[in-house]
């Protein structure tokens, strides 16, 4: 009876997209990709030019600037990856589809942006002891057309960085970007009028500041949800109230919320209801409850008449029932 009802509750919670849903879903996902096309392409063309000027200027906080942002084409292309992956159907192999490599996009994100970082201060402390001449003109205006590309680029995520990580991680990005950029145009107009060299490095150091503080809890979230923790959006002492509460459930346990996505949780969980399988409709209104309510896309439940002693297999020593 359980296994039956599992599956229909699969059933029904997938039938219940209507086709609407589905063409929006389409549209989004085609701007999605748009907008990673259209910033892969301005931000490798950047790249190219500013490595160039760097040279040419002889100024490392564009050659740094320009590593940066060589990583942040590789984020980008990995969270594109991850975005275009994660909505792969679900396989044999993968029963889940490929939902969670948006999880390790936002996961390498926030790692290659510490790694540039730990690049970028490495540089800049090494430059505080004989400050090179540097063209403050070029690097103002190089640093000044990165501003406009960072910025039109975290402009194409903003409106999808709400409510996923994965989006997030190429949003901060390119905002962090056109931060780096507007420091290196502050210390270039400086540098043009006078023969403050030194600011080059300092303010390279602030911006790895201001991108540390902007990656660590990108970081922090993306590691909680590989290690397949509670997304931080659902808070599980409300979920199992809920499902206590609900009539005929005298207990639950083995109660498991984790995210398969950077947008997308699963719950399973042990009902107890002496009275018996209370028939497919019922379950079907806790399911669509979970999903309206705690925004969990993905349930499963499993009605049990309490008449057997119950164990979760990862707390074996734990009683089941806590009444």
């Amino acid at each position: 009876m359980t296994t039956h009802h599992q599956h229909h509750s699969h059933a029904h919670g997938g039938h219940s997209h209507s086709h609407n849903h589905n063409h929006h879903n389409h549209t989004e996902q085609n701007k999605q990709g748009l907008a990673f096309a259209c910033a892969i392409f301005l931000n490798t063309a950047f790249v190219i030019v500013e490595f160039s000027y760097g040279f040419i200027a002889n100024s490392t906080a564009l050659i740094a600037d320009a590593g940066h942002n060589l990583s942040d084409v590789l984020g980008l292309i990995l969270a594109w990856g991850a975005a275009v992956l994660s909505r792969k159907l679900p396989s044999e192999r993968y029963t889940y589809g490929l939902r969670s490599t948006s999880i390790m996009a936002a996961l390498a994100n926030a790692m290659f942006l510490l790694i540039a970082c730990g690049a970028i201060a490495w540089e800049a402390i090494h430059r505080f002891s004989e400050p090179p001449l540097v063209a403050g003109l070029t690097i103002t205006v190089v640093a000044g057309i990165g501003i406009v590309i960072n910025g039109i680029s975290a402009w194409l995520f903003a409106k999808g960085s709400k409510g996923d990580l994965n989006i997030r991680g190429a949003y901060l990005h390119m905002a962090a970007d056109a931060v780096v950029s507007l420091g290196v145009v502050v210390a270039g107009i400086a540098m043009m009028y006078s023969d403050w060299y030194w600011l080059d490095p300092v303010i390279s150091l602030v911006i790895v500041l201001v991108i540390v503080m902007g990656t660590w809890g990108l970081l922090r979230e993306s590691m909680q949800l590989a290690l397949v923790a509670v997304p931080a959006h659902i808070d599980v002492s409300e979920v199992a109230r809920y499902l206590r509460q609900c009539q005929g459930v005298t207990d639950i346990h083995d109660l498991h919320v984790w995210g398969i996505s950077t947008t997308e949780s699963a719950l399973t969980t042990h009902l107890v209801m002496p009275a018996g399988y209370p028939g497919d409709a019922y379950l079907d209104a806790i399911v669509k409850t979970l999903k309206e309510r705690y925004a969990i896309q993905h349930c499963t439940l499993q009605v049990e008449q309490g008449t057997t002693h119950h164990a979760c297999a990862l707390h074996p020593n734990s009683a089941s029932h806590s009444h």
